[in-house]
């Protein structure tokens, strides 16, 4: 599968498998040509509940990223203090008091079509968390990064509780390296919170 297959006809999402080992690479490079021209304060918003192992990718995720120690990110939602249904409100309005006009990676796993089991797939807007269990939360990002961990389509609630926790630590740490790759493309700026270095593109070996 070549890039022009993997991204939508107008470039606002990209969708590969975990596995995929230019995953890292691509992914980083697509979800950094949609952050804004003008620097911003940059925050990432793992939602999930590590009470469920399908909805737990977004926990393991913060926890890793946590552990990688970021320098120009937020991250909130881990193992420890996840970002779930019942907190999610709380957390928008404290991140919209800590962090004034930051833009939003919110980060969450998905249920989908057998086919897309194992893809991770990065799209332009707002995430809608608790969507497959049809939960009315509201919706939080101006991008969003998903994990397609179990199919859909049938007793939703119980297909992620019964997901393999094997796929969802994978998928945590290849998403967690994304954004550990994204945010070392950033450096600090006196007047903005963060700005994007220039980087040469590689050649193809």
């Amino acid at each position: 599968m070549n890039l022009k297959n993997r991204l939508n006809q107008n470039n606002e999402s990209i969708r590969m498998l975990h596995t995929d080992p230019n995953l890292c690479d691509t992914m980083s490079e697509q979800i950094i040509s949609w952050f804004p021209k003008i620097p911003k304060e940059y925050v990432v918003v793992c939602v999930g509940t590590d009470r469920s192992t399908g909805d737990a990718l977004g926990p393991l995720i913060g926890s890793y990223l946590q552990d990688k120690r970021l320098r120009h990110m937020t991250v909130y939602g881990t193992l420890h203090d996840p970002v779930h249904a019942t907190n999610l409100e709380d957390y928008i309005e404290l991140i919209n008091m800590q962090h004034k006009n930051a833009f939003i990676i919110a980060v969450d796993a998905c249920l989908g079509k057998t086919s897309s089991v194992g893809q991770v797939i990065a799209c332009v807007g707002a995430l809608k968390p608790g969507a497959a269990l049809k939960k009315p939360l509201p919706p939080i990002g101006d991008i969003h990064v998903t994990g397609v961990v179990n199919i859909s389509g049938f007793m939703e609630y119980s297909v992620l509780q019964n997901t393999r926790l094997s796929i969802v630590v994978e998928m945590a740490k290849n998403i967690a390296s994304i954004i550990d790759n994204i945010d070392q493309q950033l450096t600090a700026s006196y007047v903005t919170p963060a700005v994007l270095m220039t980087k040469s593109r590689k050649k193809p070996i």
